[in-house]
């Protein structure tokens, strides 16, 4: 049953009024709606940091949006709950299937490469060189194909691209001079 809104933010507030308004202007099915209100009251519990509930809303929307590209975003979230409680293969599954439905989701893919880079730091920690070589190959490709899509984000991720000679192509190179 969709919880009730505790919007304690302007940006939380306005997006909830705004998300009201579209579900009622935009023709919609009767299970669209539901799945879209288990989306927002996931959203609404995860930035108030209740994750269960956050959880149990997702896997609701999840089990009614039949869309690839609104599950992309439910996916992502979840996936984003298990990084934040650092449960980071957990985290990369989801970030995957999300990608499997919405490829041009620029933020799975810098978080994916968030996690592969850490792993790579780990590895060199453990004295590891050639796995955190396999994993920071992993971040670049993910940081490039985000950067791709997203020129002018992940500024940290250019330079650590940059720095390391692993930026993408000529094409890529030049969105960023």
């Amino acid at each position: 049953m969709p919880r009730p809104q505790r919007n304690d933010n302007f940006i939380d507030e306005t997006f909830t009024i705004a998300a009201d308004i579209l579900l009622r202007v935009i023709p919609t099915t009767g299970r669209e709606r539901e799945a879209f209100t288990y989306y927002r009251d996931g959203m609404s519990a995860q930035s108030g940091g209740e994750y269960a509930e956050a959880l149990r809303n997702y896997y609701e929307a999840m089990r009614l949006e039949t869309d690839p590209y609104d599950r992309s975003y439910v996916l992502y979230n979840i996936g984003l709950i298990h990084a934040s409680s650092g449960e980071h293969a957990r985290a990369l599954e989801y970030y995957a299937q999300a990608l499997e439905r919405n490829p041009s989701l620029p933020q799975a893919l810098n978080n994916t490469a968030v996690i592969c880079h850490y792993r790579g730091e780990q590895a060199i920690r453990q004295g590891d060189v050639e796995t955190s070589e396999a994993w920071f190959s992993r971040a670049a490709d993910y940081w490039n194909q985000a950067i791709s899509l997203a020129p002018g984000n992940y500024i940290e991720a250019q330079n650590w691209l940059r720095r390391t000679g692993r930026l993408g192509t000529d094409e890529t190179r030049t969105a960023f001079y």
